[in-house]
């Protein structure tokens, strides 16, 4: 039995949908005002890389939040997926 709980939504989604789209910005525009690859911020919008303590931080200084809140989306996302796996390994 899966959890009831709705799937966490990935950082990366936050992200794109909360921080870029509202305030106009693009991919590169952030990646260039956090130092980072480009590559970097399209794999985390399309769930490819998780939220590293290092990520949240460049993003917690480029737009104003805190590395907590990026680290708490990221931990909820990972556990509901832990969960999912072992709900579904014990049946």
């Amino acid at each position: 039995m899966l959890p009831k709980n709705r799937r966490p939504t990935h950082p990366g989604e936050i992200l794109l949908e909360e921080f870029l789209k509202p305030k106009k910005m693009t991919q590169l525009k952030l990646a260039q005002k956090m130092g980072v690859p480009i590559q970097r911020i399209n794999t985390l919008i399309n769930s490819k890389r998780d939220m590293t303590c290092e990520t949240a931080i460049l993003l917690s200084r480029a737009l104003g939040t805190t590395a907590e809140f990026w680290m708490n989306l990221q931990i909820n996302y990972d556990l509901f997926e832990a969960r999912s796996r072992m709900v579904s390994h014990a049946a």
